[in-house]
Parts: C-alpha cells; structure tokens; sequence
C-alpha cells in the first residue's frame, strides 16, 4: 500500500549513523545519500527516507516497524540500537497480544521515534 516513508530529524548525520547500523541486520542499507537526505532500501530502490526538520513545532512521535527475516535479525538490530546510545523501550521477545508468531524489539531513535524490528514467523 505505502510506496516510501520519510521523517524528519534533529541531527541528520546522527539519524543516519543510527539507520545504518540498525537497518544492516534487517537486510536495509543506504541508497541514496544527498547530504542532509537519506534514503534506505533493498535492491538499490529506497522506501524508508530521513531529512532535516523543516516543519518546527511540538514533536509527535512517530512509530516505524521494520521487517526482519528472522528472529536473530530482531536481535542483532536490537544489539546495534543498544550499541548506538539508543533508549531501550522492549527488548527482543514474543509478543502474543499482537499474534502467536510476533517477535519484536523496540528502541528510541535519536530523535525520540519508537523504532521496532519485527519477524511474524515462529521459532
């Protein structure tokens, strides 16, 4: 349904060193780097883009779920968050209130998002 997602953030260089880390255990990596803009994907296509803030204001966090191929990717995107500063918010673990099969973990990123990797398949 969604072509591409982008967000705004505080410290662009920071948001980027973040996502690259995090992202790489999913499969993700930078693909198209304009300076301040950054564009994540697979396959040289990218579909997840961070920037500068341009609109000002009271921050409202933003929720993004990245999917992860399998449970130890959930885990390593989760060891890169750690290793990069970010907030714990939940770590690796099922999560039966969404379904059985629901692996998740969740982190702030550098400007207060509550990122998660996600795998839906079981053990």
């Amino acid at each position: 349904m969604l072509d591409h997602v982008s967000i705004q953030c505080g410290d662009p260089a920071a948001s980027g060193a973040f996502y690259d880390a995090v992202l790489e255990p999913l499969g993700v990596a930078r693909v198209v780097d304009l300076g301040q803009v950054v564009g994540f994907g697979t396959g040289g296509r990218p579909d997840f883009w961070i920037g500068p803030s341009e609109t000002g204001g009271t921050f409202r966090e933003t929720h993004l779920a990245f999917a992860a191929a399998d449970r130890d990717a959930v885990r390593a995107f989760f060891a890169a968050a750690v290793a990069h500063g970010a907030e714990v918010l939940h770590e690796p673990r099922v999560w039966p209130e969404y379904h059985p099969g629901y692996f998740g973990a969740f982190v702030r990123d550098p400007d207060g998002n509550n990122v998660e990797a996600v795998c839906h398949a079981p053990e």
